[in-house]
């Protein structure tokens, strides 16, 4: 009896140890280690990617933001799993995808009012948008609804309108595009991309300046 009593406090004991032991190699010193090289060798990943102006954080360049007036350029549509009515910058509440097929009503008549708007939005009077002009990322949104990024395309056909609303010239608002496209990842992965919030803050810089 005695023997059995002993055996199972040594056991208890052994693992009561291992337990504290793994608690703070697995709890503790790992996390605290692989945030500091995060922090210390990828610091602007490891927070998010964090994107400031005028001294504060403004936003994310991983995740698009949504509610910009028509004085600025325009992100993707944020269509998805639902939306909240109070972070208005982050209209998304759920990430993800409509999941509509291509044939499907709501989705249809989605694309035909977006791209009506598209056109009607960044038509002026000294430059005329063609329905056949609007790209696909401008009428659809991406897979998680938070595609932080728009095609040269939608960036370009956006320039005359952003121009004319800020006092710009176009030549000038399209440098600012330019300046602003980052091409295929590693020269092959993906498609030529611009980041509409770092695009928007140097914007309103440059109108700033002007």
């Amino acid at each position: 009896m005695n023997n059995s009593v002993s055996n199972t406090a040594r056991l208890l004991g052994a693992g009561l140890r291992a337990l504290l032991v793994l608690t703070l190699v697995t709890g503790v010193i790992y996390p605290l280690a692989v945030t500091g090289v995060a922090q210390a060798l990828f610091h602007d990943k490891a927070n998010g990617s964090e994107v400031r102006a005028d001294g504060k954080v403004v936003g994310s360049a991983l995740i698009g933001q949504q509610g910009y007036s028509l004085d600025y350029f325009q992100p993707r549509p944020a269509n998805g799993l639902g939306e909240n009515s109070v972070n208005t910058r982050y209209k998304l509440l759920l990430s993800g995808a409509t999941n509509l097929s291509a044939d499907n009503k709501n989705l249809v008549r989605s694309v035909e009012e977006a791209k009506a708007a598209v056109v009607k939005d960044n038509s002026t009077a000294g430059y005329r948008v063609s329905p056949s002009q609007v790209p696909a990322d401008a009428v659809t949104s991406s897979g998680s609804g938070l595609d932080p990024d728009i095609s040269p395309a939608y960036a370009d056909l956006q320039v005359h309108r952003v121009a004319e609303r800020n006092g710009l010239t176009v030549a000038q608002v399209q440098k600012l595009v330019d300046a602003h496209t980052d091409g295929r990842t590693l020269g092959f992965i993906g498609e030529p991309r611009v980041d509409v919030l770092e695009l928007n803050i140097a914007l309103k810089e440059l109108a700033a300046r002007s």
